[in-house]
């Protein structure tokens, strides 16, 4: 199965999990969510992720001064991007919830 286009469904699920209890910039985002296992994941989703995001107002942003490069525009969760992340993770748990059903009468 190809992951990519399961990605595509969950990434902003994904990315608002990854910032619930830390705040972060976009590599470092990136970082997260590959060591948490979404190894597919491409660079460009997740900063469109990013933009999307706080576009719709899930998400704020602050610049961090960095003495060894650029500076860093960091992202975290507000108020309706926290509503979002609930009522999202509690339609993908229906979700996982009738395919692990499916699969296993299937196997």
């Amino acid at each position: 199965m190809d992951t990519t286009q399961l990605l595509k469904g969950v990434l902003d699920l994904a990315v608002l999990a990854v910032l619930r209890d830390e705040d972060g910039y976009g590599y470092d985002i990136l970082r997260r969510l590959r060591s948490a296992g979404l190894d597919d994941v491409g660079d460009a989703s997740v900063y469109g992720t990013l933009r999307r995001l706080f576009q719709a107002g899930a998400l704020t942003t602050y610049v961090v001064p960095s003495e060894s490069g650029p500076h860093r525009k960091y992202y975290a969760l507000n108020a309706a991007g926290r509503a979002q992340l609930a009522q999202s993770g509690k339609v993908w748990r229906g979700f996982a919830r009738t395919m692990d059903q499916l699969i296993g009468e299937s196997a």
